[in-house]
């Protein structure tokens, strides 16, 4: 247990029944307190900023704004608060994107309960970082390998572009996102213009298949 007192902990993700969940499971360890939950990016963003967690355990596909994109945020305006990945992607990229934009460890949900409560100690004592050995493997090799197509979305769109690509998929119009944003209804629309030409996307529909692909953005 560190010195000064019990490691805080604030739990991003949008299911109930996982927060619930976590929650429980961090609360029966003595050394750890859990300060908040969120059900929503941009709402884990406030509350680190109003609960002063040491650690945010961060679902990837959250609605408004994703984990990827919170992590991004969270590292740049708090960088000395830990985000450990707590999701059920397993493919490399997903793992690569978080770890670039910060994450400190990245974790399955059907690991948590084996593994969620040594990761978080590992990353805030001992400052590492921790991979699942579920998928572990899997993202050695990428790296190994140097693929070609790590291009993607948080390689190719600005971190404000990569924002306003969500809300277009969750069904924000151009006037609710300028408001949701806090900037012009122009600016907005020259966001989706880049957007639309940097992937070469055409249509709603394809952007809406990107989001979901990429896992900035979720059926539910």
């Amino acid at each position: 247990m560190p010195a000064y007192g019990k490691i805080r902990v604030l739990i991003a993700d949008d299911h109930q029944i996982i927060l619930d969940g976590l929650r429980s499971l961090l609360e029966k360890e003595p050394d750890f307190e859990v300060v908040g939950v969120a059900q929503e990016g941009r709402a884990a963003l406030r509350m680190v900023q109003d609960l002063a967690p040491q650690v945010v355990v961060m679902d990837i596909s959250m609605p408004d704004l994703n984990g990827i994109e919170a992590t991004h945020l969270i590292r740049k305006d708090f960088p000395e608060v830990k985000v450990i990945a707590l999701s059920m992607h397993t493919a490399p990229r997903f793992v690569l994107n978080m770890i670039r934009e910060g994450a400190s460890g990245y974790l399955i949900k059907d690991c948590a309960s084996r593994e969620l409560s040594e990761a978080i100690r590992l990353v805030v004592n001992n400052n590492q970082t921790y991979l699942s050995p579920a998928i572990a493997g899997s993202v050695v090799q990428k790296c190994l390998t140097n693929s070609s197509d790590d291009s993607s979305i948080f390689t190719t769109l600005t971190s404000r572009e990569r924002e306003v690509l969500q809300l277009i998929a969750e069904g924000m119009k151009t006037v609710e996102i300028a408001k949701h944003l806090f900037v012009s209804s122009k600016t907005v629309e020259c966001h989706r213009s880049a957007i639309f030409m940097k992937l070469k996307i055409n249509s709603i529909s394809e952007l809406i298949k990107f989001a979901l692909r990429e896992g900035i953005t979720s059926l539910e």
